[in-house]
């Protein structure tokens, strides 16, 4: 039996169970699970093994790991702190700080349209290969150029991989920083959280390897039967990603604020405290609660034209209570990573969770570990 590290607050002991279980009945290698509630630290575990550059060691406290789409939700939280400064309006046009986002029937859409998939850029008219991804300038520079697929705001479609260097050249426009180093400076700094949107080699001793899926992005076993010309299948598979690739040292110094920031459990949840709290954690006010009520100003509800056959319900960035995960509380955010990771935020309770781990599956949609041991974190703040 797999041994659980870490600690537990008293009445949350059947999350560590939870968590446990998932060696025995899903399969887990390594993984984090952490949790807060009204800024107090109740859950803090991890157990397993990670695997190295070096051979295969435990998973350890600090083990950090790259955690995909749960990136995007430190990308929003930087949009929406520069918004609640007065220096960016979300519903302005991105061409205001960005003049050469305009072209091609791009002048009107807003920074709101990106934060909730609708922008119609959820993938690039030009072939890429992986190491384009490392690339911010030439894909910025692509988007600027494009035309978008569809007509903005009348659809979300999951903009993957593309969300994060569209936000990241605002944030860099608006700020003058890279988003990485904009969020180290104004939200991970601050709360000395270990997350990190471009990694130094001071970190890489405790980087885990991702281990990947049995496919990756753009490669399903069924692509046989999908419309090369569809939006799904253009997003996707341009480039096709490799998740082996995350495991590289470009990848880990390169900043990608839509798929690759480093952290753990521990980390995603402290700094979602912040947004679980009003936007304050011991003592620090970072942003003001009205800031973050933007997250709840919808933006898109209905099917995804990339993930085919979800029902999406978007806010300012952040998922809401939907079709696809309804959460029991309104005042509730979410988002996760491909292969697992998750990260959830419920106001109404002052509730941060967040589960990580290195065995990916393939969807893009969570999977049972997160969502077994996040019911039993519900459970235990019922009873």
């Amino acid at each position: 039996m797999t041994e659980i590290h870490g600690t537990v607050a008293p009445g949350f002991e059947a999350v560590r169970d939870a968590f446990a279980a998932n060696w025995e009945l899903q399969g887990e290698v390594g993984a984090s699970v952490s949790a807060t509630v009204g800024g107090e630290t109740v859950v803090d575990l991890w157990g397993g093994t990670a695997t190295f550059d070096d051979g295969e060691r435990d998973w350890e406290s600090d083990t950090i790991i790259n955690v995909w789409s749960t990136t995007k939700t430190m990308s929003f939280l930087c949009c929406l702190l520069l918004a609640d400064r007065g220096e960016l309006d979300l519903a302005a046009p991105v061409a205001t700080y960005w003049p050469e986002f305009a072209a091609n029937g791009k002048e009107q859409i807003a920074t709101r349209h990106i934060m909730g998939h609708t922008a119609g850029l959820s993938g690039w008219d030009e072939p890429l290969t992986m190491d384009d991804l490392l690339d911010h300038d030439k894909l910025v520079a692509l988007h600027a150029a494009q035309a978008p697929w569809w007509e903005p705001g009348s659809a979300s479609g999951y903009h993957a991989i593309s969300q994060g260097y569209l936000l990241g050249e605002i944030v860099k426009r608006v700020s003058g920083r890279s988003l990485g180093t904009f969020f180290a400076d104004e939200i991970a700094g601050p709360l000395d959280a270990d997350f990190h949107i471009g990694t130094g080699p001071e970190l890489d001793h405790r980087v885990a390897h991702v281990i990947p899926p049995a496919f990756g992005l753009g490669q399903d076993p069924d692509a046989a039967e999908i419309d090369r010309d569809s939006i799904a299948w253009r997003t996707l598979s341009n480039p096709a990603t490799d998740a082996a690739f995350s495991s590289t040292i470009p990848w880990r110094r390169a900043e990608v604020p839509a798929a690759g920031g480093h952290g753990n459990a521990r980390s995603v949840a402290a700094i979602h405290t912040l947004t679980a709290n009003g936007g304050s954690v011991g003592g620090q006010q970072i942003i003001s609660p009205d800031g973050l009520e933007r997250i709840f100003d919808v933006q898109a509800e209905g099917m995804d034209l990339v993930v085919l056959g979800t029902d999406l319900r978007l806010g300012m960035g952040f998922g809401l209570p939907g079709p696809m995960l309804p959460l029991p509380n309104p005042r509730t955010c979410y988002w996760g990573g491909w292969g697992g990771s998750l990260a959830i935020v419920d106001m109404d309770l002052g509730l941060s969770f967040s589960y990580v781990m290195n065995r990916m599956e393939s969807s893009l949609t969570g999977d049972l570990r997160g969502a077994g041991v996040l019911l039993a974190m519900y459970g235990a703040l019922a009873g």
